[in-house]
């Protein structure tokens, strides 16, 4: 069909308004459950330390004979340990003219990109927490690094074989500088790797872990161990049935433990197993934003978190790691 003589047509069009949605999509994580559920604490110095002590092994024979003279116990000194404050740092910074037009979505430009440069730190304070970091002392060069989960959990650490052998170097004094050894082989998460995690804490230390943090692909294959499947879900009246192929908490041996799926374990070869009880963040300085000094016609922040990961007690936690990703 013909289109009519001197039609005005769409295309011809000068005053249209754009079609712009007054929102900003953004579907990226920014839950932080191992932060969130740890303690906090403040720290004081650029080397945050901490007091461990052990008790002796029970001794079923203790027994002394009645106005016996005495030889004093050996005293066993605590072990000082601690771990270094990271400084972690956005620097957001828009031109005038930025701030002044006007914008879908947001108002000022600069706030908006603070804001996110906020979330942005939050998510990568939670990633150092899950890291195999080693912790790096302070310079006048060097920026100090707080060490992770993967060098503080020593004590109860599995790890495979192969050339070289998997290790976690045991960490009795100072901050844990050393990174775990890789092993040559992987191997498949396991129902057998998870009990034995489970019951390794609690001869350790007597407690249960609460939380088991994996990787989304080690979460789907913890809702194939057996016993997982033979869950059930209640359908009544004419309602279709629901078929559960997942679970979110495992009752093991040795208490029940929440099973967190993470965003920032993808691709992750460690497991980690939890009681946030004995876990906290120690913060030199929180959440601070700072406005640099005038330089053109732009705005500029500085945004910063001073904080690092304090294990208090690797006893009570545990890690699988040299897993299949």
């Amino acid at each position: 069909m013909t289109v009519p003589s001197n039609l005005y047509q769409k295309a011809s069009l000068k005053g249209d308004r754009e079609d712009l949605l007054d929102k900003i999509f953004n579907t990226d994580p920014t839950e932080t459950p191992v932060m969130s559920g740890s303690g906090r604490q403040t720290a004081t110095n650029t080397l945050h330390e901490w007091q461990r002590d052990n008790l002796a092994t029970a001794n079923k024979d203790n027994a002394m004979i009645d106005g016996d003279d005495v030889t004093l116990d050996a005293q066993t000194p605590t072990e000082r340990v601690g771990n270094y404050p990271q400084i972690f740092s956005k620097k957001p910074g828009t031109s005038r003219r930025a701030n002044l037009v006007k914008k879908a979505g947001r108002g000022s430009e600069q706030g908006y990109i603070r804001g996110k440069a906020m979330l942005e730190i939050k998510r990568d304070i939670e990633a150092m927490i899950l890291s195999n970091n080693p912790a790096v002392a302070p310079t006048t060069a060097v920026a100090p690094k707080s060490g992770g989960l993967g060098v503080q959990l020593y004590v109860n650490a599995l790890h495979g074989t192969g050339s070289p052998v998997g290790s976690t170097a045991a960490w009795t004094t100072g901050a844990p500088t050393s990174a775990p050894v890789v092993a040559g082989t992987p191997r498949a998460f396991t129902k057998t790797l998870l009990d034995t995690a489970c019951q390794n804490v609690f001869a350790q230390s007597g407690e249960f872990v609460e939380m088991a943090v994996v990787s989304p692909s080690h979460k789907s294959i913890f809702s194939g161990f057996t016993g997982i499947a033979q869950n059930r879900f209640e359908v009544k009246g004419k309602e279709q049935g629901t078929i559960v192929g997942g679970a979110d908490v495992y009752l093991s041996d040795f208490g029940a433990i929440t099973i967190v799926p993470h965003w920032a374990m993808v691709g992750a070869t460690n497991v980690y197993l939890l009681q946030t009880d004995f876990i906290d963040t120690a913060w030199l300085d929180g959440f601070e934003t700072s406005k640099l000094g005038k330089s053109g016609d732009s705005e500029r922040e500085l945004i910063t978190a001073d904080v690092c990961l304090a294990v208090r007690a690797s006893k009570a936690q545990a890690k699988i790691a040299d897993l299949t990703a």
